[in-house]
């Protein structure tokens, strides 16, 4: 039977739909699809998976503009392709988690048709309107995310309506409870329909400062970025304290179906961890959130140091979800390799496993991400997201993270689609590293997955335990896990280079003695020492608290 707190510490695998499988030959991958494949991701370990819009929607930001809420899009399927894919996935034990996008909808919903009909129709106030200033440009300095003004004019009404992303997103305006009724009861249909929960995506951006006031200029470097949007502090257009008031609303629909969650994204605007903090503690607060810091930044060892120490500072209040690759970001391995212009090292792609999967909180993995895909490296003419068009070689948009899942080696187009030809190409890198190739390899990293997640299981440490930052010299960031007198030390090394047997010996040990049965027993050499990107598990007597290994 599952606990109604099922999500602390759980593994949610993060599904791409028009990515994963394609079952009628379009070239996009469908439900059906992803039902044929959901045995892949509980054999791998997971507890629940979180599926990006399947609703209908115009596909300018490939569903993420939505243009009706309680509908699922022929692109992918049927209402009955959804309702066979929630009954094999509870057949299988896993949650089934979708996509809401609330902040904005698509340019086509009915009700941004009606609102910018006029300024008396029933829906006039449902988005965010405002006048031009004197000499018609925009009300305020508002960048829009994906480049220029936040604004768009709006011939109809003469008026400018606000997006913070792409001109064909509209942003809601929520400070009219309505609004939040009608997004509430959209809801409720989901949860009716049995989901288990949501990921909200973009809550930073819920609401925006009523008065419109301009944002003031951040320090930049001298030379002008790419993207603009870095060159304002955000202080109007998001990051509103009010928006806990519409998280309460949603944690109070989420209590009329006992056992299910909800999952926000935070941006990386500073402050992120203290965020995640806020709109997660107590009783109207989200179930857990995830915070896109951590994938703006690097991987180096004060970069890493620091990220531990923060997440210690922010205490037991909330709860975090961790996430290093996801549909809108760099791969992970691609990110931070440390040889960047070679395949990454694939003791460091083990490393970045069992470090995500180590830390206080919730996990999100992403599609591939346990086969170790690289970022796909796209031409221009292969480019079909709108921002990397745009922004096209500066910035190579979010397509690189968004490739067909590859199936099988030697099949046309890696198994993705036999009949079809994909909407975006299988890249030749990712055909060695193949499901089908890592599933004959017990040393492949989609089986070290499997395992780790399986191990990890039965250390309730790691699921559900405290976190204590071990200072560590360099290369090595460390900590303790503790949960119900079980105390575990986690140390890994950052580097390519190994670190010497008396430092394993005398300090990582911390007193203890090394786990088994993770997978990752390789990593400590013959003479003692921890191998490249090398993972050590030390089990801890219940009164050791290793405060420092600095000095060892």
């Amino acid at each position: 039977m599952t606990t109604p707190e099922w999500w602390r510490g759980a593994v949610i695998y993060q599904i791409y739909p028009r990515s994963f499988l394609d079952t009628n030959g379009d070239g996009v991958g469908d439900l059906p699809g992803i039902t044929a494949r959901l045995g892949h991701i509980a054999r791998l370990g997971a507890d629940a998976i979180w599926l990006c819009p399947f609703f209908p929607s115009p596909q300018r930001d490939f569903g993420y503009d939505v243009s009706d809420y309680t509908a699922v899009d022929p692109l992918f399927g049927t209402m009955a392709d959804f309702d066979a894919l929630l009954i094999r996935a509870r057949a299988l034990g896993l949650k089934v988690l979708i996509d809401q996008v609330w902040s904005h909808t698509s340019d086509r919903h009915p009700w941004f048709l009606d609102s910018r009909r006029d300024r008396i129709a029933d829906k006039a106030d449902w988005y965010v309107w405002a006048e031009p200033s004197a000499d018609g440009t925009p009300p305020n300095n508002w960048l829009s995310v994906f480049g220029g003004a936040a604004w768009a004019w709006e011939p109809r009404r003469r008026q400018y309506y606000l997006h913070h992303f792409l001109s064909h997103q509209p942003a809601l305006n929520l400070h009219n409870p309505a609004v939040m009724d009608a997004l509430l009861e959209t809801g409720r249909f989901w949860l009716d329909r049995g989901v288990d929960g949501f990921r909200l995506d973009a809550i930073d951006f819920l609401l925006h400062d009523k008065s419109l006031r301009s944002n003031l200029a951040a320090p930049t470097p001298g030379i002008v970025p790419a993207k603009l949007f870095g060159m304002q502090i955000h202080l109007h257009d998001m990051l509103q304290p009010e928006a806990k008031g519409l998280l309460a609303r949603v944690r109070g629909l989420m209590n009329d179906y006992p056992g299910t969650v909800t999952l926000g994204e935070i941006s990386s605007q500073p402050g992120a961890f203290g965020r995640v903090v806020d709109r997660t503690a107590g009783i109207d607060g989200l179930h857990m959130a995830y915070t896109l810091r951590p994938l703006r930044g690097g991987f180096d060892w004060a970069t890493v140091t620091e990220l531990v120490r923060e997440l210690a500072e922010t205490g037991t209040a909330g709860w975090i979800c961790w996430s290093f690759s996801n549909h809108d970001v760099e791969r992970a391995v691609s990110r931070w390799n440390p040889a960047p212009g070679t395949p990454p090292d694939p003791a460091f792609a083990r490393m970045l496993m069992a470090f995500l999967l180590s830390l206080r909180g919730s996990v999100c993995l992403y599609q591939g991400e346990e086969l170790g895909l690289t970022e796909a490296s796209l031409s221009e003419s292969d480019l079909r997201d709108p921002f990397g068009i745009a922004y096209w070689p500066e910035f190579r948009g979010r397509d690189g993270s968004r490739t067909p899942m590859p199936w099988c080696e030697d099949a046309e187009n890696a198994g993705f689609t036999t009949a079809g030809v994909p909407w975006l190409p299988v890249p030749a890198d990712h055909r060695p590293l193949a499901v089908d190739v890592q599933e004959a390899d017990g040393s492949s990293l989609l089986h070290a997955f499997r395992r780790f997640l399986h191990w990890r299981r039965g250390v309730p440490a790691l699921v559900h335990g405290t976190l204590l930052p071990v200072a560590m010299p360099f290369p090595l960031v460390g900590f303790v896990r503790e949960h119900a007198g079980q105390r575990v030390l986690a140390a890994f090394n950052l580097s390519d280079q190994p670190v010497g047997p008396g430092l394993v010996r005398g300090g990582l040990m911390g007193g203890g003695f090394p786990i088994e049965g993770h997978g990752l027993d390789a990593c400590i050499a013959s003479d003692g020492s921890l191998k490249p990107f090398g993972v050590l598990f030390s089990l801890l007597a219940p009164a050791e608290a290793p405060a420092s290994l600095a000095d060892a």
